[in-house]
């Protein structure tokens, strides 16, 4: 018996010993000393095993590298050393050299690489290399701890908190970090990021030679340039050394945070962040992010706005250099001005007394043009704010913009302006100098012809309106086939037709007021659909029926006929109008016009010939054709939808009744979102509000908002997870009521929570489905319809999240509150608050184990 008993001990003795010693030759810490040998099977690590230095090997590849890297799952490569000559096999060796260099050697002992000291080392003494827990590799002399190299000074493709980035205005720009040349080769690749210290300070990214993007320029804060509310602009500081060199630095907001920055082998620069729960890192910034990024995406004078259509615009006074290209979308040639400045006429033709002075055009919310010039702190002791940078710039006859940036100054551009970008929030304030006729006001006398002009239209238009009136009750009763098909807005380049109009906008303009809108004819519009047949009927919507109509010239359009008894009032109809008109976005349906005639109210869409999503994802024979590639492409399109809604549109908009009959497709199954009649515009500020009056589709609305009529952005949210589990799973949300949790969001956790999530992905399309993915878009639906609005993610985190494979999700909780209708899903529209025991609704909580 004490035979047996001895036998495993001494097993798990000899055991226990192997391993030691194979740790004991494997992991070396802390230090390299001269002489000493760092095999390709070592490993340096740092004192607080943040770090690790060795030999490593990019996939399918025997070319071995010396690196460091963080040491936690997935290993990433912050430095590389020998990454221009690789070793080919497993036989070189990192050591210190008796000049006192770190030094590479292959198999022959021939040196591939070497830290290059500038100062040598004495025979006598010795140096050792340290690596520090912030990835820092660190040469210094053994005798007097002086600093002699360190692998900051010379990165690779990644910038870690700690690093120091001297800013040498006389020595031009700095490219410290060069990206690799693939995802698994880190040789130097085609991408380069640093620093142009020129002027005002800001980061920029470089295609070769070529400008890829840029950060704006350095306030004091922030890089003016990027997004407002990004925080990664906050932890850079620009310090000063004693002897008046600057440099910049990083240092996260808090300390414990890790963090890195890396220019990726495709361009982008990312901020990645260690999140400890997950055990994972996490790209949280990236950057550029969107084509308005894309450095000058629309040439010189040319800015580049997310929110218009197109993306590209020239400057007020400027237009397009080539307008063939501009109009097939190639901005790059940029615009050039309409009217030449004063000082550019005096020096080819001589004075001109009819000239009027140039001046300055104001805009806001920019990112500044490149290439600027700041003036000193003071003219003749006068600090230069906005009045005197005006004068400095008129004062030069090249001058063609200023602005004035607290914390940078005065900022003067004398040449074509390049890479503006038109935020939605934030910015800064430019002014463009533009000849005095592209201002409108060049003369006294000018001014005295544009009274006279605005005075006689006046007049104009009050004799028109008198007469359409008188007109407008002479037609009643007549013929329908003499009235003109539409009135339409110049700027689409159709044709205007507004004689003898009776309907053009009489009634509606004095009952909607704002921007001007596209008016139809009534009676038109009965024609184009054959008198709302229903033959022509597309279908039925919560506040009528939509129906398919063909105009004279031929175009096709979908016409909505509010019901009376909708509840969609004037105001809702004139909310529908005002909103639509003002939105811009390839992920949202396109109002064309609108028609009033009497009590019948009527809005003109673009036809889509695809019909709503419903439609095909919830018929068996349709909804074939969505397959999983498909699928995806309409979700993520939803997303930026309502993103553009949330964020970047110029109102903020919360659209209240999201849901796969409001989704529109083109004929290239591209998904629209339509149906604005219960959106509600927020104030900047504003996050929540409160109504007696819910309005929606009943397994849609958030819980907050069906049982307190509280709204927010995150209500939105809550039916976007509603339809993203739709799509993936291809049944109504009201199909899982018999289902253990009665509602879609809660049949999904189950599955998803079990490790079951497949089974809820649609049949037809399983096999296409990658699992990871499809199971990552399942618990982003979860997400997405918790029951409580703080829990749920923001729409530009789910976007993020639906772009990135790698971002870590965060946990998701049970659902709880479940608040079904008791037949199918309908559009519900109530003036007090809403009773669970009433129209047809029950709620109930089911508790926790």
């Amino acid at each position: 018996m004490e035979t047996a008993k001895t036998v495993p001990f001494f097993l798990l003795s000899f055991f226990i010993l192997c391993f030691l010693a194979l740790f004991s030759h494997a992991a070396i810490f802390d230090s390299i000393t001269q002489g000493q040998l760092i095999r390709d099977d070592d490993r340096v690590v740092s004192h607080g095993l943040n770090f690790e230095l060795g030999f490593f090997s990019s996939q399918d590849s025997r070319r071995r590298y010396v690196g460091i890297w963080d040491d936690v799952p997935g290993r990433s490569v912050i430095w590389v050393a020998n990454r221009e000559n690789p070793i080919e096999d497993t036989e070189g060796a990192l050591t210190i050299s008796k000049d006192g260099n770190l030094v590479i050697l292959d198999g022959k002992n021939y040196t591939v690489w070497s830290s290059n000291l500038s100062i040598s080392i004495p025979r006598n003494k010795s140096s050792k290399a340290i690596l520090r827990d912030n990835g820092n590799l660190i040469l210094s002399s053994i005798s007097n701890s002086r600093k002699l190299w360190q692998s900051f000074d010379h990165p690779t493709d990644t910038f870690l908190p700690g690093m120091i980035l001297l800013v040498n205005e006389t020595k031009g720009e700095v490219r410290p970090f060069v990206s690799w040349k693939s995802a698994d080769d880190p040789s130097p690749g085609n991408y380069t990021m640093g620093l142009d210290p020129r002027a005002a300070l800001q980061i920029v990214i470089w295609e070769g030679s070529k400008r890829r993007w840029r950060s704006g320029y350095w306030d004091g804060r922030i890089f003016t340039g990027v997004n407002m509310t990004s925080s990664y602009l906050y932890g850079f500081r620009l310090n000063v050394n004693e002897d008046q060199t600057r440099y910049l630095t990083y240092n996260p907001l808090n300390s414990s945070e890790k963090v890195r920055f890396q220019i990726g082998w495709d361009g982008t620069q990312r901020k990645i962040i260690w999140e400890e729960g997950e055990r994972k890192w996490l790209t949280v910034e990236s950057e550029p992010y969107n084509e308005c990024d894309m450095y000058n995406k629309c040439g010189n004078f040319g800015v580049c706005s997310l929110s218009s259509s197109p993306t590209c615009t020239c400057l007020k006074g400027f237009e397009p250099k080539d307008w063939d290209q501009w109009q097939k979308g190639n901005w790059s040639g940029g615009c050039k001005r309409k009217t030449p400045l004063k000082n550019e006429i005096e020096a080819s033709n001589g004075t001109d007394k009819n000239v009027g002075e140039d001046g300055f055009l104001m805009m806001k919310g920019l990112k500044l043009p490149d290439f600027v010039n700041l003036v000193a702190s003071s003219i003749s002791g006068i600090d230069v704010a906005t009045e005197n940078c005006e004068n400095h710039c008129v004062s030069h006859s090249n001058c063609t913009a200023y602005a004035y940036v607290n914390g940078i100054g005065c900022m003067i551009w004398h040449v074509e302006l390049v890479d503006i970008y038109q935020f939605e929030n934030g910015g800064n304030m430019l002014f463009i100098r533009l000849a005095a006729s592209e201002l409108g006001s060049s003369s006294k006398k000018t001014m005295v012809v544009i009274i006279v002009a605005v005075m006689a239209g006046v007049i104009c238009l009050g004799l028109c309106v008198w007469l359409a009136c008188i007109l407008q009750r002479k037609r009643k009763g007549g013929n329908n086939e003499d009235v003109p098909m539409f009135v339409t807005n110049k700027s689409r380049g159709s044709s205007v037709d507004v004689s003898g109009s009776t309907e053009f906008s009489l009634e509606a303009t004095n009952q909607l007021s704002g921007p001007e809108f596209p008016f139809f004819n009534f009676h038109c519009i009965a024609i184009a659909t054959n008198n709302f047949s229903e033959e022509n009927k597309l279908g039925q919507g919560g506040f009528g029926p939509v129906y398919k109509g063909k105009l004279r010239g031929g175009e096709e359009i979908a016409v909505k006929r509010l019901s009376r008894c909708s509840g969609q009032g004037l105001e809702e109809f004139k909310n529908e109008m005002v909103l639509i008109a003002k939105l811009q976005h390839r992920n949202l349906v396109r109002l064309l016009g609108c028609s009033t005639h009497e009590e019948e109210k009527l809005l003109v869409y673009e036809y889509l010939p695809n019909k709503s999503l419903d439609c095909y994802l919830f018929d068996p024979d349709e909804q074939k054709k969505l397959d999983w590639k498909k699928r995806c492409e309409i979700i993520e399109g939803i997303a930026r939808g309502i993103l553009y809604l949330h964020r970047d549109s110029r109102l903020r908009i919360i659209h209240r009744d999201l849901k796969a009959s409001n989704i529109l497709l083109d004929e290239n199954m591209n998904p629209k979102i339509s149906d604005f009649g219960l959106a509600r515009i927020f104030g900047g500020n504003q996050n929540e509000a409160n109504t007696n009056r819910v309005v929606g589709t009943y397994g849609y609305m958030a819980p907050e908002y069906a049982m307190e009529g509280l709204f927010s952005v995150k209500s939105d949210v809550y039916s976007f997870g509603v339809l993203l589990l739709e799509i993936v799973s291809g049944r109504k949300n009201t199909s899982f009521r018999d289902k253990d949790g009665s509602s879609l969001i809660r049949h999904a956790w189950h599955l998803w929570n079990e490790e079951r999530g497949m089974e809820l992905v649609d049949p037809t399309i399983r096999d296409q489905a990658p699992r990871r993915k499809a199971l990552r878009w399942i618990q982003i639906g979860v997400l997405c319809g918790q029951d409580r609005a703080g829990d749920r993610p923001s729409m530009s985190n789910v976007v993020l999240m639906l772009e990135s494979e790698t971002m870590v999700l965060p946990s998701t909780k049970q659902p709880l509150l479940i608040c079904m209708s008791s037949s199918e899903d309908k559009n519900v529209h109530m003036e007090e608050p809403l009773d669970v025991s009433s129209n047809g609704l029950t709620c109930s909580m089911t508790l926790g184990r």
